[in-house]
């Protein structure tokens, strides 16, 4: 088309010929617009569903990739926290014992009793309280009493007794 029209304006004796193409230029390129226009109208739809499917597949993608290096550090955090608890946990018990250790040679330097010790004298009452109470059992046994003292005594108990009380009779009516 631009050929022609440098062929046209070559030839300067065809001014109305020229004037005549540019118009017929400018209407085919008006209707290559409607055209062009029209064409996108109709795969415009087809061209954005097409687009919106291939971002859902790769908004899927990246996020199944980016839950998987969440899940990762995740798991690389959750172990190094166990590590550093089970370390903090080891030092704890080592300071505990020295704590322990210290307030036990103190207290025993003020001659408080340990627990240990506490408990080593109560196993000895325990026993001793055994002993008194097997000797006890022992001691204990019924001696029998002379005949003679066991009859007056059962006497003067009896003597003792006041007399029965008569029911008052009964009036008939």
């Amino acid at each position: 088309m631009v050929k022609k029209l440098q062929k046209m304006s070559a030839d300067k004796k065809s001014g109305p010929q020229l004037s005549g193409a540019v118009k017929e230029s400018a209407q085919q390129i008006w209707l290559a617009g409607l055209g062009a226009f029209s064409k996108a109208q109709e795969e415009g739809g087809k061209v954005f569903e097409t687009l919106v499917k291939e971002g859902l597949s790769i908004q899927r993608k990246t996020q199944a990739v980016a839950e998987e290096k969440i899940s990762t550090a995740t798991n690389k955090m959750a172990s190094m926290a166990t590590d550093i608890t089970s370390k903090a946990g080891t030092q704890w018990d080592k300071l505990e014992n020295i704590f322990e250790e210290r307030v036990a040679k103190a207290l025993n330097k003020l001659g408080v009793p340990s627990a240990k010790d506490v408990d080593a004298l109560i196993a000895r009452i325990d026993e001793l309280n055994k002993n008194v109470q097997q000797m006890g059992a022992r001691s204990a046994a019924p001696k029998p009493a002379p005949r003679a003292a066991a009859k007056a005594a059962a006497g003067k108990s009896a003597a003792r007794k006041p007399a029965a009380k008569r029911a008052p009779a009964r009036k008939s009516a």
